[in-house]
C-alpha cells in the first residue's frame, strides 16, 4: 500500500524540507519586493529583465564548479554557507529602506543589483549542495515521495512567498516586508543545523577537477533521456515564461497593483501545489516520457492564454493550470535524475541541472524584458508560447527514448 507520508516520517527529511520551505518563501518574498520596487524606480520592463540577469550571470558562473564541491565536501556545510550569505543580502535589502540606509538609493537601483549579484553566487553553489544532500536523508525506496514532497513544499512556499510579500508590502510597506524575508531566511537556518552532518558518498575516480566536471557533464550529454527532460524544460522556462513581466500585467494591464502582483506571483504555485498532492497519493508510474511532453505543451498553451487575456479572474486562472502542467514536469525531471544518476556524481549532474533549468528561470525573466522592450508586453508573452509548443515538437522528434519512457523503477 503507498503511504503518501513516508519521506516526511524521516526526521532529517522533515528539517530539510521546511528549512527549504522558509527559505524558499523567503526568495519569492524578496523576490516580489524587489520586482515592485525595482519598477517603481524605473518604470521600465527591461529593469525587470534586468533583476534575473544579475542572479543568473554569476549563478551560472559557479555553478560547474560548485557541483565539484558538492561531491567533494560535506553537503551540509556547503548549504549552511549559502543560506548565511542570502541572509546578509536580505539584511543589506532591509538595511537600503531604513533612514540610514535609503540614501544609497537615491541614484538608482544599482545597489539593489549589486546585492541580487551576490544573492546569485550563493544560489549558485545552494542549489546542487541541496540537490545531492536529500537523497542522503531518505532511503532510495523513497525518492519519489522525497521529491514530491519537497516539489510540494517548494511550490507552497510559491504560494504563499507572493502572498505574504504583496499583502505585507501594500498594507503594511517595504521595511516590514524585507523584515518579514530576514526572520524566514533566519528561520530556515535553524532547520538545516538541526541535521546532522552526512558523509559523503565514496569520491569518483576521476583525477583533478576539471576531469571531475568533464565528467559529470559527459554523464548528462550522453544520457538521452536527462539530456532530453532538462533540454524540455530548459527552453520551455526559456521562452515561455512571463513571471519577470507580471508587474507591467499587474499596473497597466490588469491594473490590480501591489496586491494582485502578489496573487499573480502565487497562481503557478497554487496549481502546483493541487497537483503535487495529488501526486503524492497517485504516483506517476507509467507512460512518463509521454505525460512530460503533454505538460510542457500545455504550459505553452496557458502562456499564449495568458498573454492575450485581460481579465484578471481569466489571468489567474490560466496562471494555476500552468503551474499544474509545471508540477508534473518538475517532478518527472526530478525523479529521473535521482534515480539514474550515480550517488558520487549527483552533484555535478544537478550543476548542470542547475544552469538548464535554474538559471533559465532568470535569463527566461531577461529574454522576457527584451522581447517586451522590442515587441511590446504581449506579443512577447505569445510568442514565448509559441516557441514552447515548437520545442516540445522537436524534443519529441529528437529525444526518442525519453518519449518511449515507460517506468523508472
Amino acid at each position: 500500500m503507498n503511504d503518501p507520508y513516508a519521506a516526511l516520517r524521516v526526521r532529517d527529511f522533515r528539517f530539510f524540507v521546511f528549512g527549504r520551505l522558509m527559505i524558499t518563501i523567503a526568495i519569492t518574498v524578496q523576490a516580489v519586493i524587489v520586482g515592485w520596487q525595482i519598477y517603481e524606480i524605473t518604470k521600465d520592463a527591461l529593469s525587470l529583465g534586468l533583476i534575473g540577469l544579475a542572479e543568473a550571470i554569476p549563478a551560472i558562473t559557479v555553478s560547474l564548479y560548485a557541483g565539484h564541491l558538492a561531491d567533494t565536501v560535506e553537503r551540509k556545510k556547503i548549504i549552511l554557507v549559502c543560506v548565511s550569505i542570502l541572509l546578509a543580502c536580505s539584511v543589506s535589502l532591509l538595511y537600503f529602506t531604513t533612514d540610514l540606509g535609503s540614501f544609497i538609493l537615491q541614484n538608482g537601483a544599482l545597489p539593489i543589483y549589486l546585492v541580487i549579484f551576490v544573492s546569485g553566487i550563493a544560489r549558485g553553489f545552494l542549489s546542487p549542495a541541496s540537490f545531492s544532500f536529500m537523497p542522503q536523508l531518505v532511503d532510495r525506496a523513497l525518492y519519489q515521495n522525497a521529491i514530491v514532497w519537497n516539489s510540494t513544499l517548494w511550490e507552497g512556499a510559491a504560494v504563499g512567498g507572493p502572498i505574504i510579500g504583496g499583502l505585507v508590502y501594500g498594507f503594511f510597506g517595504i521595511t516590514a516586508a524585507y523584515s518579514v524575508d530576514v526572520a524566514l531566511v533566519v528561520a530556515g537556518l535553524t532547520c538545516i543545523v538541526l541535521i546532522p552532518n552526512k558523509k559523503l558518498p565514496p569520491i569518483s575516480d576521476e583525477q583533478g577537477i576539471f576531469d571531475k566536471i568533464k565528467a559529470g557533464i559527459k554523464f548528462v550529454f550522453t544520457n538521452q533521456v536527462i539530456l532530453g527532460a532538462i533540454s524540455l524544460d530548459l527552453f520551455a522556462v526559456l521562452f515561455g515564461g512571463a513571471v519577470a513581466l507580471l508587474p507591467i500585467f499587474a499596473d497597466d494591464i490588469l491594473n490590480v497593483g501591489a496586491v494582485g502582483l502578489g496573487f499573480l506571483r502565487s497562481a503557478q504555485g497554487i496549481g502546483a501545489v493541487i497537483t503535487a498532492v495529488y501526486i503524492t497519493r497517485n504516483p506517476i508510474k507509467k507512460n512518463i516520457g509521454k505525460i512530460l511532453l503533454w505538460c510542457v505543451a500545455g504550459f505553452g498553451l496557458c502562456m499564449i492564454g495568458f498573454g492575450v487575456s485581460k481579465i484578471f479572474w481569466l489571468s489567474m486562472a490560466l496562471l494555476i493550470v500552468s503551474g499544474m502542467f509545471d508540477c508534473v514536469s518538475v517532478i518527472v525531471r526530478s525523479t529521473l535524475i535521482h534515480t539514474l544518476t550515480p550517488e558520487n556524481m549527483k552533484g555535478r549532474v544537478s550543476a548542470v541541472n542547475s544552469i538548464f533549468i535554474g538559471s533559465s528561470n532568470e535569463i527566461g525573466s531577461f529574454e522576457s524584458g527584451v522581447a517586451a522592450k522590442l515587441m511590446g508586453v504581449v506579443p512577447s508573452v505569445i510568442f514565448g508560447g509559441l516557441m514552447t509548443l515548437g520545442v516540445v515538437g522537436i524534443t519529441s522528434w529528437k529525444a526518442n527514448k525519453l518519449r518511449r519512457l515507460d517506468k523508472v523503477f
